[in-house]
């Protein structure tokens, strides 16, 4: 190819650059999405963890629609009280803070209690695996699985319930932050079905629902459950607990 061959094609290769550079700049300006200022303030008082705890594609997507309308100001529950009441400075509303949660393990099932089948695996169908699924997601370091059963680390959790999400057994419950006592078991089965399958499970013999004053004590579905609104903290249901089970 001579000289001016090449000069020709180097001049077409810089024509149609400048070309497409001119066609993606008008493109941008006509297609551009405009974000409203308050919610990029918004935004900024998020913390960024990306969590999907508010139910909302990270925080990108919360802060979309708390600036809408659709969510509320204080539906971060990594960010708490004080996130929200930054958002209600924002928005110029007073935000009453939500209801702190945790993540609860409904299980006491480890490898020391539970009963295991001839390759070492758990054999109650209802309890916690170990799989460590829920360490893995959750993004605070506030869970780990520790003789094959899940242990929450209350003082890390932020309540954003990837892990209760994320359990293959949905063992995991995310219950208030100041809960009192909670039966730590799945298991429907009663007795000697239960008995046989974990040292810890709840066996539905209903000690604890005779001594609960509060009546906040139930037998539902084979398992003993707590009404978190009722509940005194007095601690007798867990002292006459035959199995151990309510912590």
């Amino acid at each position: 190819m001579d000289m001016v061959g090449i000069l020709y094609a180097t001049l077409v290769v810089g024509v149609v650059g400048l070309a497409i550079g001119v066609l993606l700049g008008i493109a941008g300006s006509v297609f551009a999405v405009t974000i409203d200022e308050k919610e990029v303030q918004i935004r900024k008082c998020l913390p960024g963890n990306n969590c999907g705890g508010c139910g909302y594609p990270g925080c990108d997507g919360l802060a979309h629609a708390i600036f809408t309308g659709e969510a509320e100001p204080n539906a971060c529950p990594v960010g708490g009280a004080a996130v929200a009441e930054q958002i209600g400075n924002v928005l110029g509303v007073d935000v009453k803070p939500a209801e702190q949660r945790k993540a609860f393990v409904q299980c006491k099932g480890s490898y020391d209690t539970a009963t295991l089948d001839e390759t070492g695996h758990k054999i109650c169908a209802y309890g916690c695996t170990g799989c460590g699924q829920c360490a893995e997601t959750c993004k605070f370091d506030a869970i780990h699985v520790v003789d094959g059963l899940a242990i929450v680390d209350e003082e890390k959790c932020v309540g954003c319930g990837a892990c209760a999400g994320a359990c293959p057994r949905q063992v995991i419950a995310m219950v208030p932050k100041l809960a009192g006592h909670m039966v730590a078991c799945s298991n429907p089965e009663k007795g000697k079905a239960a008995r046989a399958v974990c040292r810890n499970a709840c066996i539905s013999c209903g000690m604890c629902v005779k001594v609960c004053l509060a009546e906040a004590i139930s037998i539902e579905t084979g398992v003993a459950r707590i009404d978190e609104n009722k509940c005194t903290g007095c601690g007798a249901c867990a002292e006459k607990c035959p199995m151990k089970s309510i912590m």
